[in-house]
């Protein structure tokens, strides 16, 4: 056999491998994420019966719908949204900030991430004590406040990066043409940072929908989020496995669907600036 039927022998033997454990990542990504929606479809008698879908129902989802997770749903919906409203721009300026005049210095900055390693349990009690002086513990507000603080400084790390890959030459070019900093800020960079701004602002709906501890402590009976609703799925004959599946399959949705439309602006924000 000649070397460049060898080569191309073992080239074709490297692409199945690949292919291979491509296919094999795939799988256990999907495969729980299958089952869970297998049991969430399924009578809870039925949960372990043998093939995909022995039988379907909704018996799951009425069960789960009795109950509170509606509202526990909701409430997951206004205080995500709430808090990135509310963080984003804080985070586009601070991020602007650090990006064009290095404001606080590199320690500032740094100083800025390092909440972000502070363990969450160490953050709860302050937080509950400030909610508790200022009235909003239990309330759906004070859930969007903390949160809000919380993803602060993660998204204003992701919009200094963002900032960064934006050319400086397009701001002066627009001031060479009589505009002011603002100006040109609104009317050259926000336009140009639109995919990152949408990018980092999915991220922080995705840490406030999946955040539990926070949620636990400052939030009741009426303001839980999904995380809490789920965690409390449990009856005197224990947990009811099939209504927390039903739970999750409808507490990924949001995100799956939030996923698919503004799949092109995720995709260009995470990368941007990392060609100039």
């Amino acid at each position: 056999m000649s070397m460049a039927g060898m080569s191309g022998g073992r080239g074709r033997a490297a692409q199945a491998a690949l292919h291979l454990g491509l296919i094999l990542a795939c799988l256990a990504v999907l495969l729980p994420i299958l089952w869970v929606t297998r049991v969430a479809l399924v009578p809870a008698s039925m949960s372990y019966a043998p093939g995909i879908l022995p039988e379907q129902s909704t018996e799951n989802f009425d069960a789960l719908f009795a109950g509170r997770f509606p509202l526990s749903y909701l409430n997951s919906l206004i205080v995500s949204a709430g808090s990135v409203v509310l963080a984003m721009p804080f985070a586009v300026t601070l991020g602007y900030a650090f990006a064009r005049f290095g404001t606080a210095g590199r320690a500032g900055r740094f100083a800025v991430l390092a909440t972000q390693m502070l363990p969450p349990v160490a953050l709860v009690l302050p937080a509950f004590a400030i909610l508790r002086s200022l009235g909003l513990t239990n309330s759906l507000l004070g859930l969007i406040l903390v949160y809000g603080a919380l993803n602060l400084p993660f998204l204003t790390w992701i919009m200094m990066g963002f900032f960064k890959g934006i050319p400086v030459d397009l701001e002066w070019a627009a001031m060479s043409d009589g505009a002011t900093a603002g100006q040109a800020f609104r009317i050259v960079v926000l336009p140009t940072a639109l995919p990152g701004m949408a990018a980092a602002g999915v991220l922080g709906f995705i840490l406030s929908w999946n955040e539990f501890l926070f949620a636990l402590v400052l939030s009741g009976p009426r303001t839980a989020t999904i995380p809490v609703a789920l965690a409390g799925l449990q009856t005197s004959n224990g947990v009811q496995i099939g209504t927390v599946a039903a739970g999750v399959v409808l507490a990924v949705l949001p995100l799956i669907i939030a996923s698919r439309f503004i799949q092109r602006f995720i995709v260009e924000g995470l990368t941007f600036g990392a060609v100039k």
